[in-house]
């Protein structure tokens, strides 16, 4: 069976939010200037090294309504639609943009559909949702926490 992200626009907003939230790379790759700049009030010489922190913009709270809270309604317009968001960079932005986001969109997608279509996943016996720790362990990049889940076959 065929499908399009656009043809599932909550799946969408799911997937794209878990990007959002669960970011595993709070940095980018480094970029330089080009040309003597000032930013925000900051003067910035040209040929400096600078740092983009996603992590900056994937919570920033004059763009997300709940930025630390997970909230897929951050990606849906009112009428159910997907929303794109400017300031939803996982795969950072400009001409350092991560090569393999498409196909990684792709396969984000097609895992997830296939993984919700045929389980449905429960803390195991005796744990509850509220006790799993969703806290990343800090790193070069932010890894989750090693969890079980028992995943129920729906077939």
């Amino acid at each position: 069976m065929a499908f399009n992200a656009k043809d599932l626009p909550f799946t969408d907003a799911v997937i794209h939010e878990t990007q959002r939230f669960g970011n595993i790379a709070p940095m980018a790759l480094s970029h330089q200037t080009t040309q003597d700049i000032t930013f925000q009030g900051h003067f910035i010489k040209k040929g400096t090294t600078v740092w983009p922190l996603l992590t900056s913009v994937l919570y920033d709270e004059s763009e997300w309504e709940k930025p630390h809270t997970f909230y897929p309604a951050h990606f849906l317009h009112k009428d159910g639609t997907f929303r794109k968001r400017d300031a939803f960079m996982p795969f950072s932005a400009g001409r350092r943009i991560c090569l393999g986001q498409g196909l990684a969109r792709m396969e984000l997608i097609i895992f997830f559909v296939t993984l919700v279509q045929r389980f449905w996943f429960t803390p195991p016996p005796g744990v509850t949702e509220e006790e799993l720790d969703l806290t990343p362990v800090n790193g070069f990049t932010l890894n989750p926490r090693p969890h079980h889940l028992c995943a129920v076959s729906l077939t």
